[in-house]
């Protein structure tokens, strides 16, 4: 259940994209806004880094797996 380092935000945010149902919307400087509608509307801004700091990842992958109803280590097995 250890998190993954050295994990770039366009990694997170190309498999978001491909395996959770998230879209790209739109990218502010160096945040890419991720959106999905399943099962209800929720936004996610992941930041562009080369390397993203283990507790912004923490608080992304608990935000994606409380509002998919499953676990962190799920989505970590996915990436």
């Amino acid at each position: 259940m250890k998190t993954p380092r050295g994990l770039s935000g366009a990694e997170l945010a190309d498999c978001l994209c491909r395996r959770w149902g998230y879209r790209k919307v739109h990218q502010e400087g160096s945040h890419i806004v991720l959106q999905t509608s399943d099962p209800s509307p929720l936004r996610v801004a992941v930041p562009a880094h080369t390397a993203l700091r283990v507790g912004t990842l923490n608080s992304i992958l608990r935000a994606v797996s409380r509002h998919k109803g499953t676990t962190r280590q799920d989505i970590i097995d996915s990436l």
